[in-house]
Formats: structure tokens, C-alpha cells, sequence
């Protein structure tokens, strides 16, 4: 898990029409995935809704997807909480079922000062028995994670690595400074994925990827290569699609636009809810142009 360079999908959770898990549907997402070139699976993150969730069903999201998986690729499971002691008893038992790595958000609603931030991390990173990759979206957590965090944090042993998701490119350099062997570095945001590897990132925890997996590999996997044009050629073909995923909040479009292609995987859970029409149709013409939908 700590060499992985790569697409890493951010997978989307599929609900039956009754609400309810679909779990057919994401061993047929997982094979998708799979061979289409996926460098990683992670689910129960931000895309997948678990917030939405019961515990229970979280549980047998991960169960499920690491059974299925059956170690083709590594699968990291989200285990964040706003509450410490929650995000430990999660990391504990998806390390115990199989995890290859974690990945842990900082304390929404809470916040916290620094010191606690970094406590917040290294409980869980000390006790779970694989490695975590901590997840700053100050977006949606209404804190950062702090520059002295990460730097503390990139030399536990257990933590290996980080989702940066601000869109600041500007912090993502500072904390490159950080980066090595075993601390690695990945976008949380599709529109960044070329910026983001030219500053040291391996990869991407992708939103695209559960649509466009094949094209979101071959966007790290040229860079990695050398071919730095081929790289950003296909950033920018596809940016009209990345910010059609993203005109509403994740991961409301994305849903929408597997449905649109024929995926069916179902609707949502309350807060979240169907798109408005006049971006339903912005996205249908997006995936139209690209060929992606009738």
C-alpha cells in the first residue's frame, strides 16, 4: 500500500429502489473497476455515502468489498469520524478484516486545536494493524489539516500517506516537502490530477475513475511514465466532465451520470436527493459529447 501509485477509485455505494445496499451491483462496480485498469478501491469515503449509513451497513460494505476483491488490488476502507473514539473502533476492525489501508478524516463539528488534531490521528494509526492515509477536505470538515500537522504525522509509521483535497495547490506544495518512500501523497480532486503529480503526488483518490476508470489510470500512469503531455491532454479532455461531476454536491452527480450510462445504481439517501433538472440536462450534454451516454 505504500508503494501504490495510481487511480484509486473513490467508490460510489449502489441502493436498491427500497433504499436498501446493493450489493450485487458493487461486485458487478468492482469488476468494472478492475478491469479497467484500477490501481485501488476505496469505499465507505465521501463518494460512497457513508455518512448516510449505519454502522452496520458499513460493515458489510467493507466485508463485502474485501471478500470480492480478493487482493487484486488494495482496498482501503474509510474509518473517519468526528469522534476519536468512533474512528478507533473503525480502524481497528477494517484493519482486523483485511483493509490494506485506512483512510481517516479530520474532526468535522468538533474541530479541535493542534495538539488534538494529531491525537486525533496517531490513536488510530498507533493501534490499527494497517497503515492510514489521513483525508484533509476542509470543505466539508470546516478545518485543515495544518501544515505542523502533516509534518509530525508523515513520520509515523503507520500513516502513509494523505488525500489532499482543498484545491490549494498552494498548501499541497508546502506539505510536498514532506513526501518520501513511505509518505506518499494523492489528489482529492480530478480537476488537479496532472498539477498535483507534478509536484510529487502518486496518484489520485478519484471521483471520475467510477465512470472514466481506464482514462483516470492511463492520466497517472503517463505521467508516471514520462509522457507528461499525454498526461495533461487527458486532463483536459475530460475537464468538462470533471466539473459536470461536480456541479452539485458529491456525490449527487456522479450517481446520476452511472445512471444516465446504463449502471443503475440507484438513487440516494436523504440529505441528498436528485439533481436539479437544468443540471441534469448540463450533464447529459456533457457525457453526450464525450460519447459516455445516448
Amino acid at each position: 500500500m505504500k508503494m501504490i501509485k495510481g487511480s484509486i477509485v473513490a467508490m460510489i455505494t449502489p441502493f436498491h429502489e427500497d433504499g436498501s445496499v446493493n450489493f450485487e451491483k458493487i461486485e458487478e462496480m468492482i469488476e468494472f473497476q478492475i478491469s479497467h485498469s484500477t490501481d485501488g478501491i476505496l469505499v465507505l469515503g465521501t463518494t460512497g455515502e457513508s455518512t448516510t449509513m449505519t454502522h452496520e451497513e458499513d460493515d458489510q460494505v467493507a466485508q463485502f468489498t474485501i471478500e470480492k476483491v480478493r487482493g487484486r488490488v488494495p482496498v482501503i476502507v474509510g474509518a473517519g469520524s468526528n469522534s476519536t473514539q468512533t474512528q478507533l473502533e473503525k480502524s481497528i476492525k477494517y484493519s482486523k478484516m483485511g483493509a490494506d489501508a485506512l483512510l481517516l478524516i479530520s474532526p468535522y463539528y468538533n474541530k479541535t486545536n493542534t495538539e488534538g488534531m494529531i491525537q486525533h490521528f496517531k490513536v488510530c494509526a498507533d493501534q490499527a494493524s494497517c497503515p492510514s492515509i489521513l483525508y484533509n477536505i476542509p470543505g466539508r470538515t470546516g478545518c485543515a489539516i495544518s501544515e505542523d500537522v502533516v509534518k509530525v504525522l508523515s513520520k509515523h509509521p503507520n500513516i502513509c500517506g494523505i488525500k489532499e483535497a482543498s484545491g490549494n495547490i498552494s498548501y499541497a506544495t508546502n506539505i510536498a516537502r514532506y513526501l518520501n518512500d513511505d509518505f506518499a501523497m494523492y489528489s482529492g480532486n480530478d480537476d488537479m490530477i496532472t498539477s498535483m503529480l507534478s509536484i510529487g503526488a502518486s496518484g489520485v483518490i478519484s471521483v471520475l475513475s467510477n465512470i472514466l476508470p481506464q482514462e483516470t489510470h492511463d492520466m497517472v500512469s503517463s505521467f508516471h511514465q514520462g509522457d507528461v503531455k499525454r498526461s495533461l491532454d487527458l486532463q483536459l479532455q475530460y475537464l468538462d466532465v470533471i466539473h459536470a461531476l461536480f456541479c452539485e454536491v458529491n456525490p449527487i452527480p456522479v450517481k446520476a451520470a452511472m445512471n444516465l450510462m446504463g449502471m443503475q445504481v440507484g438513487g440516494y439517501r436523504l440529505p441528498l436527493c436528485e439533481m436539479d433538472s437544468k443540471n441534469l440536462l448540463k450533464l447529459q450534454r456533457v457525457l453526450q459529447e464525450q460519447g459516455l451516454c445516448e
